[in-house]
């Protein structure tokens, strides 16, 4: 065993599972970019301040953060999530609202390890601040269910619920808050404490102790302001005219106090139900206040990597595709010849690569081979003699010699005729 390894949940992205990483990011901003999206890379370290702000009673506070002084003792803590980044930056920076922002990378929770579950995981997301629109909210969510289907989902389900303004929220906690109390004896030890931190957390609980008293706990619906219930109604609205389906779920409240307003999850139909979170998000329209900055609405979404690719996983769709270059070089003549041609196919933009340490001819193309090359140029003694190379298609077409002239334009053919489907393929 190495005396160094990878530290628990943290694990090394090798090819090609890092080029599918790479290519999920680019479908998200292919996806967010043609919506009015810009970039944004917020830092991975924070003011612990930023964060305890997303709610001081919820685990990602008070268990999960990577929180240390450093050497400027500064408390400071490796983001758990990227919102309150968002937030903090507009603050800082005030770009014109409506901003549209989108992001990816890792973010750090010190959980237990899972299926789909890391200590370090990266996530896609976007924040939208400024409207109180709710077509902003359907737009947002649109946004991520088309992004699934771009990656070729189709067992993907949306949850949708709407926690109200912040005073029905209040009404609703306190209802909640005596009717656990009324009834603690049945619920479940753990659910005894999650109802001393956040009763509205309760609702997440799916020990079968606790269904009885879930079953009876008050209804959100009973407590919206006319507000609410418009601005609910107009998320609905904007979602069935855009035929994208949801099921309507009253206890969906999210992991973060900075909800309100609109909440949503995207769910993995075919992974285990107590995980197939894929993300969500919703309307956090307090959280630039708490941050300092002025009175300002925002809804945004974060979606789960690596979840989001198991489910690719199990529904066949989105695969690791191999790596392959375009042209490998095989140069049995010390390897200078090698170094000049590979420099020229890549500055034509082609991918190109060759073996070293002065292999023999059976080494090298076995090395081509395991490259899944389109083409092999095969530099010999009497190719450099004589000025030429011999080009052969990787498929098993026949070889021919080319004079170091017309080699490049040559290739360029060779390549092109090899990246073609074949007329089956291309049926």
């Amino acid at each position: 065993m190495p005396e160094f390894q990878t530290s628990p949940g943290m694990r090394d992205i090798l090819a090609p599972e890092s080029a599918r990483w790479r290519r999920f990011v680019q479908v998200f901003a292919d996806t967010v970019e043609a919506a009015g999206y810009e970039q944004i890379i917020p830092p991975l370290l924070e003011d612990i301040g930023v964060f305890s702000r997303v709610g001081e009673a919820t685990d990602v506070v008070t268990k999960e953060m990577y929180d240390f002084v450093d050497k400027g003792e500064r408390h400071v803590a490796l983001r758990p999530e990227q919102t309150a980044s968002v937030c903090r930056a507009y603050v800082q920076h005030r770009p014109t609202l409506p901003w549209k922002a989108w992001y990816s990378g890792p973010n750090f929770r010190y959980e237990k390890p899972q299926r789909g579950r890391y200590r370090q995981f990266d996530q896609v997301g976007i924040e939208v601040l400024g409207p109180t629109d709710p077509a902003v909210d359907v737009e947002v969510i649109a946004l991520g269910w088309r992004f699934f289907q771009s990656l070729g989902l189709q067992k993907v389900t949306l949850r949708l619920n709407s926690l109200g303004e912040p005073a029905d929220r209040q009404r609703y906690t306190e209802a909640l808050r005596q009717h656990f109390t009324a009834r603690s004896s049945e619920l479940a030890d753990e659910t005894r404490a999650t109802l001393a931190r956040n009763p509205l957390r309760v609702l997440d609980s799916n020990r079968s102790e606790d269904a009885d008293v879930l079953k009876s706990a008050p209804r959100i619906d009973d407590f919206y302001s006319p507000a609410a219930s418009e601005h609910f109604a107009q998320v609905r609205a904007g979602l069935d005219a855009l035929d994208i389906p949801y099921t309507r779920d009253e206890r969906l409240v999210r992991g973060l106090d900075y909800y309100r307003f609109t909440t949503f999850e995207y769910a993995g139909g075919t992974l285990d139900s107590a995980q197939n979170a894929l993300g969500g998000g919703g309307r956090y329209d307090g959280l630039v206040e708490d941050l300092g900055g002025p009175a300002t609405p925002g809804v945004g979404f974060a979606l789960g990597l690596d979840r989001t690719l198991l489910a690719c996983d199990d529904e066949g769709v989105f695969s690791a595709a191999p790596s392959v270059v375009d042209v490998f070089v095989i140069d049995t003549t010390g390897g200078l010849e090698a170094t000049v041609l590979t420099d020229q196919f890549r500055a034509a933009g082609l991918r190109a690569d060759r073996a070293y340490d002065n292999r023999s001819m059976k080494s090298q193309m076995k090395a081509a081979d395991r490259s899944n090359a389109r083409v092999a140029v095969i530099i010999g003694t009497d190719e450099r003699a004589n000025q030429q190379a011999v080009v052969r298609p990787m498929n098993g077409g026949e070889q021919f010699t080319v004079t170091r002239s017309t080699l490049l334009d040559s290739v360029l053919r060779a390549v092109r005729a090899e990246s073609s489907p074949t007329p089956k393929e291309s049926q």
